[in-house]
């Protein structure tokens, strides 16, 4: 076993506060960029899927975004290796290269109209690049500001990062909800679309300057002096029965679990009320600016929660009271949308479930592992559970709904997902809280 010197900790822990604006700014754009796309998906339907049916439209589109989430875990394990071999810190500058060449792209792709089969052709395989990349980033990026944060605390100062997505959204939602104010429908569906991933060259290069200056971790600093990196991480970790149980508790519960939740409550909300309810898309965009202002101060709560009563009692409250209430709320927001406040006041109070899932998510993602197979066992099962389980929710949901005519009943998948993963967690979830990192 390995132990990080008191000065090196020292030197972590003065430095952190600009390890982790460099760290988060980076999944920040990732986020950013890779969420777009779902912001954008009804309105992708018609330019790049066109079709008498429009139900038909929005499932090509959903699909499309699902496509991405699907090939996540094949970044994570190609990623997440070398980020065991070679460092954390090369990965993040290749991951963020990668997504922030594949999001511009989108913004010059020509629409159906204009290239035939070729548009959904090009947006396909965009998608499958932005999906790489934010399995090498998603995951990784956790291990690597988690084993900069130190001993005390981590809950609460790796919590930030659980931000970038909701920020993501939220950045993206408001320009769209600006574009749609001040353009035309004509404007917008002709170029106005674009203008979110044209922004995002500018935030590439940012978020590239910033990551130039990040250090490596000093855990994996330490192992690389002391020449015990696995040689082959992944392997490693499949052969270990211990490893292989914690990789399977962490796809299940805590990674599978804050992903349905995350798609559900920040992705198809807005589906939903576009679609179903027939809420205007300005007020539906209004209404997820407030959820997501209020998800972000309790996603910090809920981290600083773990530190003090532990991870697995919160992780476990949100698992139980979304599999508990995810059904209601939607019935809720269907048969009262006349009531803006009510529905605003559903939308927070899934947030809060949300927060209670993915608030000790940072460091939960770190803590289950050793540390010279740590960034490889913990993205791949993470990416497992985002790109398989929760990015496909909104296309399953969607098609469960068709299926069963009803707007209300694709909604038993999330249920039945979340139950199961509390009934997982309690049973065999350790506490992780006062896990040494460089062990």
């Amino acid at each position: 076993m390995t132990t990080i010197s008191a000065s090196a900790m020292q030197a972590s822990s003065h430095s952190y506060k600009r390890v982790a604006i460099a760290a988060c700014f980076g999944t920040f754009l990732e986020w950013y960029d890779f969420l777009t796309f779902a912001t954008l998906a009804v309105v992708f339907a018609p330019l790049f899927f066109p079709t008498s049916d429009p139900s038909t439209a929005l499932l090509a589109s959903l699909a499309t975004f699902g496509v991405g989430m699907v090939v996540r875990p094949i970044g994570a394990a190609i990623f997440g290796s070398i980020g065991d071999r070679i460092g954390r810190r090369p990965v993040f500058m290749i991951t963020i290269a990668l997504m922030g060449i594949a999001t511009v792209s989108v913004g010059f792709l020509p629409t159906y109209s204009q290239a035939g089969i070729w548009a959904p052709i090009l947006l396909v395989g965009l998608r499958l690049l932005q999906g790489l990349s934010a399995g090498g980033e998603i995951g990784g990026s956790a291990v690597y500001l988690t084993e900069h944060a130190g001993e005390v605390n981590r809950g609460f100062k790796t919590s930030f990062l659980q931000l970038m997505g909701p920020l993501g959204i939220l950045v993206s939602t408001l320009q769209i909800a600006l574009l749609q104010n001040y353009l035309t429908q004509e404007q917008f569906l002709s170029w106005g679309w674009r203008v979110p991933f044209w922004i995002s060259l500018i935030l590439l290069l940012l978020a590239f300057k910033a990551r130039m200056a990040l250090e490596e971790t000093p855990i994996y600093l330490q192992l690389s002096k002391a020449e015990t990196q696995s040689k082959n991480p992944l392997r490693d970790n499949l052969k270990d029965p211990e490893t292989r149980k914690r990789m399977f508790l962490l796809f299940f519960c805590i990674s599978a679990g804050g992903a349905v939740l995350f798609f559900c409550v920040q992705v198809y909300t807005s589906i939903f009320l576009k679609t179903s309810v027939k809420l205007s898309p300005q007020l539906v965009d209004q209404l997820s600016v407030y959820a997501t202002i209020a998800l972000l101060p309790l996603t910090v709560f809920a981290g600083w929660l773990s530190d003090k009563i532990g991870r697995k009692p919160v992780v476990v409250s949100g698992l139980i009271l979304g599999a508990t209430l995810i059904l209601p709320a939607f019935h809720l927001l269907q048969e009262n949308s006349n009531s803006t406040i009510l529905v605003a006041l559903v939308l927070i109070c899934l947030s809060g479930i949300l927060a209670l899932v993915v608030g000790p998510q940072t460091a939960l993602l770190a803590e289950l592992f050793p540390a010279k197979t740590r960034n490889s066992a913990a993205t791949l099962p993470h990416n497992l559970a985002a790109g398989w389980i929760g990015g496909l929710l909104p296309l399953i949901v969607t098609w469960l709904n068709q299926q069963w005519a009803s707007d209300i009943a694709g909604l038993w998948y999330p249920t039945i997902f979340l139950g199961g993963g509390a009934i997982v967690a309690i049973a065999f979830l350790p506490e992780t809280k006062a896990v040494e990192l460089s062990k």
